[in-house]
């Protein structure tokens, strides 16, 4: 039915902006404009929200408002030194949005370099034009050579930056002043824009000889173009996975197409970015991680969103990275927690790569030695396509040994069996590398009292603290809290405190004790926080400078040491006893992830495991290798159960000074969810399992549906009931698909 209205276009009747902060409340904010345009999408903005001004990102635009116009804030500032957002990012953070029911603001903020909070998010940089008064170079005197090479530079370029101009002489900054006075010279600033450094194109170094599976993964790939399509890169550790990321890599670049690599920790990207850098010389290549400061995360974004960067290389947050030629997505280590935001936007990157490579219509790759159980069953689903990789790249590595040491019969007094020292004795005479895997850093995880069995708490979280003997503190490893070591024992004055259990510090010292000629290097978190200090490290290993390596999950994959030959692991029996339904799961990719670090030249490799379990199937599944017996058994366990990937869970989780204000709001949350019509089974609130953290009560109500579709349209609802209800002083936030209970 036709209106009686003329019929205005769109962008000239839009006289209303919706403009997205960095605000915890669902929804966009109307502010006023004389004009529209669907052209100013996704450019920041800086506008007034109460009595402050804050900067905010135009998401849409729209003809009225709720609230009358004259009542609407105008915008106060186009900030036009960075690019508008593109609309396939826009489109892609609506979907985490939606997907993980996080406020739009939130969401919009959390994926965008720090610098975008900020009035001026690029640096000004100074600079000078020369005036109208400025003589000809040539009419300089021939000895005044500083000054005749900065008039031609000026005179040829027009504005230059200072920090050109300086480099050109060392007594540039003396002219550039005297030249000023002189009324030569016109200082400005101006925002400064990433650029990438010239490279001149430079010999690809040989390319190695591909396997027989791996000439066959790149094909099969390769033979998919344009499409959206996920694969599965299923490949024991050492089968060069990586060499097919980089064969797909080369082939995208010659199209003159993006590569985004996604890697699990900030200690696989230096020496991934190292690899690509070798092997693509005549291209950009950047990396995004939180090792990087604000500046140089801009820039590098910055220089992926204007397509100068080929191959950007990151951890989870450069799923978000802006990429106009993005062909193809790489996911190394896709089964890793890490991917896994745990506060916040809680998303998954692995699974927004997955939506980002449909939204491009490209192909994604998934690479592990041990994939996630969803995405396994996807493959045995026909959702993704597998493809295997089932020997070592180096002809000669066959993989490891796997031995279990019976703890139970053959224990050491110091955590470290007979049977593994004495395996750790013949490697050091045969001048090989070991690696003893304990993941677990300090000296020990508890000061003890053995009188009254008083165990050092920490005082703000539901744990204890652990001992750092070298420091003489206590340090919880999960709020950050500190205390010196106690003298005696609070409860009964006993003063025979001893340290409990076992870290990477206590087990580097009982290595010296036992082999006081080794030479050993811990590398954990605590050893590696200076800058610089995990690739000096890991050089070392290289360079045959160290004997026996003692770490934790830092040193569990992604590393090729060719020497290493014995592998130990510790205290690997805690996963099977835990009440998470992953546990298993993670202990098997994570020792066999260990396990991949021995043997992968030619020396064969040998990898022992402490255990009092030595018959439990996970570890005859290790000791064959064979993780798609595992996985078949596990799918089996998790379809009994009801367990996902067989259904779909969220978890409401809250937060509050006292525990029955968290337990009272999820009972009310719990009221809500029943009145919503909806197949979804909504359990009991239950504490956290770890109840407290940093000082606050936490609790949690666990939601389950056969249907992702029902659970989403489920939460929809409940999320604006719960918005809408009355929870003060309380934290709360759904999480989508969550890892940790």
């Amino acid at each position: 039915m036709k209106s009686g209205f003329l019929e205005i276009p769109f962008e000239s009747m839009s006289l209303i902006f919706k403009v997205a902060l960095d605000i915890p409340l669902p929804g966009l904010f109307d502010y006023r404009t004389e004009s529209a345009s669907q052209q100013d999408i996704g450019r920041r903005v800086l506008v007034s929200f109460g009595r402050r001004k804050m900067v905010g990102i135009i998401l849409e635009t729209a003809p009225f408002s709720d609230l009358p116009i004259a009542k609407l804030q105008p915008i106060l500032q186009f900030l036009d030194d960075t690019p508008p957002l593109p609309r396939e990012i826009l489109g892609l953070l609506h979907f985490c949005t939606h997907y993980y029911h996080h406020p739009i603001g939130a969401t919009v903020f959390t994926a965008l370099p720090q610098r975008f909070r900020q009035e001026q998010a690029c640096p000004l940089q100074t600079g000078y034009t020369l005036t109208d008064e400025a003589p000809d170079p040539e009419q300089l005197p021939t000895r005044a050579l500083v000054r005749r090479k900065l008039v031609s530079t000026l005179n040829q370029h027009g504005w230059v930056d200072k920090k050109t101009l300086l480099a050109l002489s060392p007594s540039a900054g003396k002219h550039l002043r005297e030249m000023t006075e002189a009324g030569w010279l016109s200082a400005s600033q101006k925002t400064a824009s990433p650029c990438c450094p010239p490279t001149s194109p430079a010999p690809s170094p040989p390319l190695p000889q591909l396997t027989g599976e791996q000439a066959d993964a790149v094909n099969a790939i390769l033979h998919t173009p344009g499409i959206f399509a996920p694969w599965l890169l299923l490949g024991i550790t050492g089968s060069g996975k990586t060499e097919v990321y980089l064969r797909l890599a080369a082939h995208m670049l010659e199209q003159g197409r993006q590569v985004l690599v996604l890697v699990p920790e900030i200690n696989l990207t230096p020496q991934l970015e190292s690899r690509f850098k070798m092997r693509f010389p005549g291209f950009a290549v950047v990396s995004l991680h939180s090792s990087l400061n604000d500046a140089e995360r801009l820039q590098n974004w910055m220089l992926a969103q204007s397509g100068q960067a080929s191959i950007v290389l990151g951890t989870r947050l450069a799923v978000f990275t802006p990429m106009p030629d993005l062909g193809l997505i790489l996911v190394d280590e896709e089964h890793d927690s890490s991917f896994k935001q745990q506060d916040g936007l809680r998303y998954h990157a692995r699974d927004v790569a997955v939506f980002r490579a449909r939204q491009r219509d490209i192909p994604i790759v998934l690479g592990s030695a041990t994939p996630a159980l969803e995405t396994w069953h996807n493959t045995q689903t026909g959702r993704y396509r597998l493809l295997r990789l089932t020997r070592r790249a180096v002809a000669e590595a066959a993989l490891p040994s796997i031995n279990c040491i019976d703890t139970r019969n053959d224990r050491g007094g110091d955590g470290l069996s007979p049977t593994l020292l004495t395996a750790l004795k013949k490697n050091l005479e045969a001048g090989r590398q070991s690696l003893v895997f304990i993941n677990r850093r300090g000296y020990a995880p508890v000061l003890a009292c053995g009188q009254c069995g008083w165990l050092a708490p920490c005082p703000r979280c539901t744990s204890h603290l652990v001992v750092h003997l070298k420091q003489k503190r206590l340090r919880c490893h999960h709020c950050g809290h500190e205390s010196r070591i106690h003298t005696a024992c609070p409860d009964c004055g006993n003063i025979d405190l001893a340290p409990l259990g076992q870290g990477t510090q206590r087990l580097e010292e009982h290595l010296a004790e036992h082999f006081p000629s080794a030479r050993i290097l811990r590398i954990d978190r605590d050893s590696t926080r200076r800058k610089h200090a995990l690739k000096e490290m890991l050089q070392a290993v290289h360079d045959e400078q160290v004997d026996i390596l003692v770490g934790t999950q830092i040193l569990a994959k992604g590393h090729d040491f060719k020497r290493l030959t014995l592998v130990g692991a510790l205290n690997v029996d805690g996963a099977l006893y835990s009440a998470d339904f992953r546990a298993a799961e993670r202990l098997f990719a994570q020792l066999m992830q260990v396990a991949g670090r021995a043997g992968r030249a030619a020396e064969p490799g040998t990898v022992l495991i402490q255990t009092k379990l030595p018959n439990h199937p996970l570890f005859e599944a290790l000791r064959r290798q064979d993780y798609e017996s595992f996985a078949s058994a596990q799918l089996i366990e998790r379809k009994q159960a009801g367990f996902p990937p067989f259904c779909h869970q969220a978890l409401l989780r809250a937060e509050a000074t006292y525990s029955d204000a968290a337990l009272n709001f999820l009972r009310q949350a719990k009221k809500l969810a029943r009145e919503i019509d909806a197949p979804v089974t909504i359990y009991d609130p239950v504490p956290a399992s770890m109840a407290r953290l940093a000082g606050r009560e936490r609790a949690q109500l666990l939601l389950q549906a056969e249907s992702r579709r029902a659970l989403q349209g489920f939460l929809s609802h409940w999320n604006a009931a719960l918005s809408a209800l009355k929870a003060h002083q309380i934290r709360w936030s759904i999480d989508v698909d969550p890892l940790d209970f």
